[in-house]
């Protein structure tokens, strides 16, 4: 890849204008329940793509993914049938889940008190006449990702909390970055419905569903 990989803007180093696509060895598409109102079950999905554009204007990047049902996988058979059954996901009927976003806000960078401990240790702080030094650029850095996601037919907004891991340029000369991202999502919106009613109270399975994702983006040529 010719040309710089990275640029600096608003402080941190982030990736070139370009076309990057989810990296398939570098990617995690999880989720979280809970069962039997206590105790946190994770899953995941394990045939994702991703398409992410970024922008010269960073805050006009975009993404898009898509997730294949059928691929969810808890670590146990029958729970995994189950959830790709008609009861949940109903993969004969919607083989994929849908993401895509449709603006991006910037949250900053990282906590100020590594910019206090840069300060403390700058020498030239202190003397009569010196003001304070620019904060040095970060590696990372938080977004917003406003979007839709796209369940079963039923779209509804989701925002995707985004920490930007960073950018580089790896060792096969290949422009890379990494990202980590998190949301809350209520099945019911997306007609998940099935559960059971406990007696001691609650219900089996959680309404509520923690989205977890990581993973590394290349550029395309």
């Amino acid at each position: 890849m010719s040309g710089s990989a990275t640029r600096v803007w608003e402080g941190i180093t982030i990736p070139a204008p370009g076309t990057y696509l989810l990296d398939q060895a570098h990617k995690r598409i999880g989720f979280l329940a809970r069962h039997m109102m206590v105790s946190p079950v994770r899953g995941a999905f394990t045939e994702a793509t991703a398409r992410i554009v970024v922008d010269e204007d960073p805050l006009r990047s975009w993404a898009s993914a898509t997730i294949w049902a059928a691929t969810a996988n808890t670590g146990n058979p029958d729970r995994d049938k189950h959830l790709t059954s008609a009861d949940f996901l109903d993969v004969e009927r919607y083989p994929t889940l849908e993401y895509r976003s449709t603006g991006i806000k910037w949250q900053g960078n990282n906590d100020p008190i590594f910019y206090w401990a840069y300060l403390r240790g700058h020498r030239a702080l202190g003397r009569r006449g010196d003001s304070a030094p620019p904060q040095p650029n970060q590696a990372t850095g938080r977004f917003v990702l406003t979007g839709e996601l796209t369940v079963k037919g039923i779209v509804r907004p989701v925002d995707l909390q985004v920490e930007f891991g960073g950018a580089r340029r790896d060792p096969y000369g290949n422009d890379i970055f990494g990202f980590s991202a998190t949301a809350e999502i209520n099945r019911e919106d997306y007609g998940l419905l099935w559960n059971v009613t406990l007696e001691s109270g609650g219900v089996l399975v959680g309404k509520n569903v923690r989205i977890e994702i990581a993973g590394e983006a290349i550029r395309q040529a």
